[in-house]
């Protein structure tokens, strides 16, 4: 008898395919909110700050509620999307996407961030004093040496959807084959008799995949750490 079903296959499938498209489709704006809160200064800054990290003190519940306003086939950027595109993410798979990338934004932006205040601007400057101007500099200095942070960032907010729940069932609901992703397949299984022992199957797949997650997180952190070290070193000398 196979570890897990047809079904339960499917359903961690789905939950992978989701996680991935969530930090494909976030990666570039977090990069560009972690840049703007490093390294500039501007009105409002704070209030962006505030906005950018909601997602990790609002209830999820209350994000995807508001995301099923805004994006519903009623609301104004749902309509939007349908009418411009032939987009719908309302009880849709890309709506469960759209619900882990907004839940888990603020790990990645906060990573990244946090790796980009840590460059020193020196190296920076003496790109610009080469002729490398903002796009170079950014490409050729910034992104490369606040990789560490972009690694864990990712992986951060890969794990966290894979365990996203509360906005994406308010979001999308749980339809199987097309929104269950594994948190909601586990709740489902958890109401019906005799769902136990499926139900701790996904669990432990759960488990597995956000720790495999978090070590390939680390493992790739050091190696590239270590580039950057090097980086560093030839950057100073």
């Amino acid at each position: 008898m196979p570890f897990v079903s047809a079904a339960e296959l499917g359903v961690i499938l789905l939950s992978l395919k989701v996680a991935l498209w969530s930090v494909v489709v976030s990666l570039p704006l977090a990069i560009a909110a972690a840049h703007m809160l490093a390294r500039h200064d501007f009105p409002g800054k704070s209030l962006l700050d505030a906005v950018v990290h909601l997602p990790l003190v609002l209830p999820p519940v209350v994000v995807g509620y508001f995301l099923l306003i805004l994006f519903g086939r009623q609301g104004p950027l749902g309509v939007w999307l349908e009418s411009w595109f032939g987009v719908v993410v309302a009880f849709r798979w890309t709506g469960a996407a759209l619900a882990c990338a907004v839940m888990g934004f603020p790990l990645m932006v906060r990573a990244i961030r946090l790796s980009m205040e840590a460059i020193d601007p020196k190296l920076e400057a003496a790109a610009e004093t080469l002729g490398a101007g903002p796009l170079g500099v950014f490409a050729t200095i910034t992104l490369p040496l606040a990789l560490p942070g972009i690694i864990t960032g990712t992986l951060l907010s890969f794990a966290r959807s894979l365990g996203e729940f509360g906005a994406t069932i308010t979001f999308v609901s749980n339809i199987p084959g097309e929104t269950e992703t594994l948190p909601l397949a586990i709740y489902a299984l958890t109401q019906v008799p005799g769902g136990d022992a499926q139900a701790l199957r996904l669990c432990v797949i759960s488990i597995i995949l956000s720790l495999a997650a978090l070590l390939v997180s680390e493992a790739l952190v050091r190696r590239a750490g270590r580039r950057v070290l090097g980086y560093d070193a030839v950057g100073r000398g």
